[in-house]
């Protein structure tokens, strides 16, 4: 819909905020690169100062520090510079819930180039780079997605956890099917302490996942398997596994013949629980979930981002019953679940 003046005349205004977008995405990121947000926490927030600790120009930190300001990333008053509530939560390196390293992953050229060549994308209807794409074998930028998007991902941890392990008690083994940072897996031994974990992924990936299980004091109860979760003897039988973040890398049948895997892994009664971006059936709401399918489109051959009744549907094609979407508040995530019969 068109942006209008209040007399009712269109204004172009979205169009070129959107042809110019990418100068958000790199002011950003050039933020987080200088430690900007660490050091207008610090104070006190004049450019001189800022552009000390930064080890930069001051012209360069003043043109930044206000296009951060018309853009509601920081707060400009009496010529200092002060976090907005948002950066205050998100960006600032001594938050707890700082998210500033997804950057690295979501800046990788695996992720951003592909969309130099979009025309070319929608025509074909996959993505430019080679081989399978982003899910291509080994592919080094999930060792990136593990270090990187882990601060993103922990506030999504317990929830899932909650689901996983609702009317569950005693000894578990959950099998985490591409684990990356390994935090779900953990958090569910975190609170089961006779939960087993076995996180399947590639080996380079794993040993970020095993660090992390080191941290969280779980190592005894985590084990890795490497390999692909096409093509790997998962062992079993689980009582849960879950699927963070990979079912959307692929099209429908290929995920049905995963899930059938899974739930022949599963003891009878067993869970799978998927964590996704799940848009509304008109698949333009809400937009975050929305939007991330043409994450998809630019980075795999034939990934998605699925409605609830088209997981629904593959869930029941693999022989699951009793499915079930589970919202995380405040998160543009959904956890589905189903059980084995």
């Amino acid at each position: 819909m068109a942006t209008a003046h209040p007399g009712g005349a269109p204004s172009p205004a979205l169009v070129f905020d959107t042809l110019l977008a990418f100068q958000r995405s790199a002011a950003l990121r050039a933020a987080i690169e200088l430690d900007l947000f660490a050091a207008i926490g610090a104070g006190p927030g004049d450019v001189a100062s800022l552009a000390r600790r930064c080890s930069a120009s001051e012209r360069g930190i003043r043109i930044l520090c206000d296009y951060l300001t018309v853009i509601g990333l920081l707060v400009k008053e009496d010529g200092r510079y002060h976090h907005s509530p948002t950066s205050a939560a998100f960006l600032d390196p001594r938050s707890p819930s700082c998210i500033a390293p997804v950057s690295r992953f979501l800046g990788n050229s695996t992720m951003a180039d592909p969309c130099q060549h979009l025309a070319e994308i929608v025509r074909s209807g996959r993505t430019t780079l080679p081989g399978s794409g982003s899910v291509e074998p080994d592919n080094p930028i999930w060792v990136d997605f593990a270090h990187s998007m882990a601060p993103m991902m922990a506030p999504m941890t317990a929830p899932l956890g909650n689901v996983v392990l609702d009317g569950l008690a005693g000894p578990v083994r959950v099998l985490d099917i591409a684990a990356g940072h390994g935090l779900f897996g953990i958090e569910v031994a975190r609170q089961n302490p006779h939960a087993h974990i076995v996180a399947l992924d590639w080996a380079p990936v794993l040993e970020v996942a095993r660090g992390n299980a080191q941290k969280a004091g779980v190592a005894d109860r985590f084990e890795t398997l490497p390999g692909s979760a096409f093509d790997v003897d998962y062992g079993g039988p689980y009582d849960i596994v879950l699927l963070t973040n990979f079912l959307h890398h692929f099209d429908t049948a290929t995920c049905v013949r995963l899930l059938r895997k899974v739930h022949a892994a599963l003891k009878p009664g067993g869970r799978a629980a998927t964590l996704e971006f799940v848009p509304n059936e008109d698949r333009v709401s809400p937009p975050m979930p929305a939007s991330f399918s043409l994450t998809m489109l630019t980075t795999t051959e034939s990934g998605d981002a699925y409605t609830f009744r088209e997981l629904e549907a593959m869930y029941r094609e693999a022989g699951f019953d009793r499915i079930a979407a589970v919202p995380i508040p405040g998160s543009p995530h959904t956890v589905v679940m189903g059980s084995a019969r």
